[in-house]
């Protein structure tokens, strides 16, 4: 090889080293500052589901408001009781949300218009504006049966619809419709109603954040076999009243099962009372035998570490405990007892959670809501430790 052979070479190598130099160059460069069409989609996504998760957190530490869901109260919709001075005390306690259940079916049943509701509510979203706290607008007591879902199911939609359209220059961040409580109709048939009333939603709202529970009144069991819904901008939810037999103790409504009261918590061999011969031969009495199991902290967490955190991570979607609490016919240091168990183990898990309730049956005061009527050990479970506004 001669040296203009040589030379030759030499300028022909150096020239595709240079070219291969700058096509690494300008892969490198555009990797950089023009990220691909999956990568794209890829850091939307993660982006989302963080978003997601946040608004979950901002209904932490959330109250039920009871009031506009009491069909037993003929004149509920003209109920003054709910005035700035409760909305003064929760945030003087340290709660950050309000989730306010709407019997819509009653309202309509009883020729009340929708736009007498509206206007009801339309009053406590300004207050919650007005003292910072998020809304969640639920849909309480429904009429939707295994036998009348594909004629009710449009009808929960219609209802729905109107109400977005009220709502739809709000901000998505500070008020949440939550679109059917505690359902009991057949899973599947509550997956197909749920599909659609999200979906007669997003014609008029796309922006919304929606809470969705499972079947049998939005049982972690049946959230767990649950399939998340084609849709991104969703909060799941569910209800934790377990052990039933603890939280339910001597609630009248719910019939013989939960007769059996004086009941603490957690389980006490030495203070736990006879079965009531009315709760023989019913979930109560199969319960009265597993008490000694149930009653504790540790089983609380056992159910949620295992039904509900699971499923969360699978899908990689926020959950939220949208009720918890119990009834007054518990003694108050039990009751103290559950309610701190409950935010200690919801915290532990980083799940979210409203107590059931405010004002009612399942209140956290006794008598009337003040600070005065909240027991110290009452004061402890809430983490309400001093009188000053937090």
């Amino acid at each position: 090889m001669n040296y203009r052979t040589i030379h030759r070479y030499n300028c022909t190598t150096l020239l595709l080293l240079l070219v291969v130099s700058l096509a690494a160059f300008s892969q490198t460069h555009v990797a950089k500052t023009k990220p691909t069409v999956k990568n794209k989609a890829k850091q939307a996504a993660i982006s989302n589901v963080k978003t997601m998760f946040n608004r979950a957190e901002s209904l932490n530490y959330g109250m039920n408001l009871s009031w506009l869901e009491q069909t037993w109260n003929k004149n509920i919709l003209h109920d003054s009781s709910i005035t700035d001075d409760d909305f003064v005390l929760l945030k003087k306690l340290g709660f950050k949300s309000i989730r306010l259940p709407v019997a819509f079916t009653h309202f309509e049943k009883n020729d009340i218009p929708l736009d007498s509701v509206l206007s009801r509510i339309s009053g406590i979203l300004a207050t919650c504006k007005r003292y910072g706290f998020n809304l969640i607008l639920d849909y309480h007591y429904g009429n939707l049966t295994n036998d009348n879902y594909l004629t009710e199911t449009p009808h929960i939609i219609e209802l729905w619809q109107k109400v977005a359209q009220a709502y739809i220059g709000e901000s998505p961040t500070q008020l949440f419709f939550e679109i059917y409580n505690e359902p009991t109709v057949n899973d599947e048939i509550w997956k197909d109603a749920a599909y659609n009333i999200v979906q007669g939603i997003r014609k008029i709202d796309k922006k919304r954040t929606l809470l969705v529970g499972a079947s049998n009144y939005n049982s972690i069991y049946e959230l767990s076999r649950f399939v998340r819904l084609a849709d991104e901008n969703i909060i799941y939810s569910f209800h934790f009243y377990e052990p039933f037999f603890f939280t339910h103790q001597g609630a009248a409504w719910v019939g013989d099962q939960v007769s059996t009261t004086g009941v603490s918590f957690p389980y006490n061999e030495e203070r736990f009372p006879p079965l009531n011969p009315k709760a023989k031969g019913t979930w109560g009495e199969t319960n009265y035998d597993k008490y000694k199991n149930d009653g504790n902290e540790g089983s609380l967490m056992d159910k949620l570490k295992g039904y509900v955190k699971p499923w969360s991570d699978k899908y990689r979607v926020p959950v939220i405990c949208t009720e918890y609490g119990a009834y007054n016919k518990a003694d108050e240091y039990s009751r103290c007892r559950y309610i701190k168990a409950m935010r200690n183990t919801l915290k532990i898990l980083n799940i979210p959670g409203m107590i059931w309730e405010y004002n009612s049956g399942f209140s956290i005061f006794d008598g009337k809501p003040g600070v005065d009527h909240l027991s110290d050990c009452m004061r402890d479970a809430i983490g309400y430790t001093n009188l000053k506004p937090l």
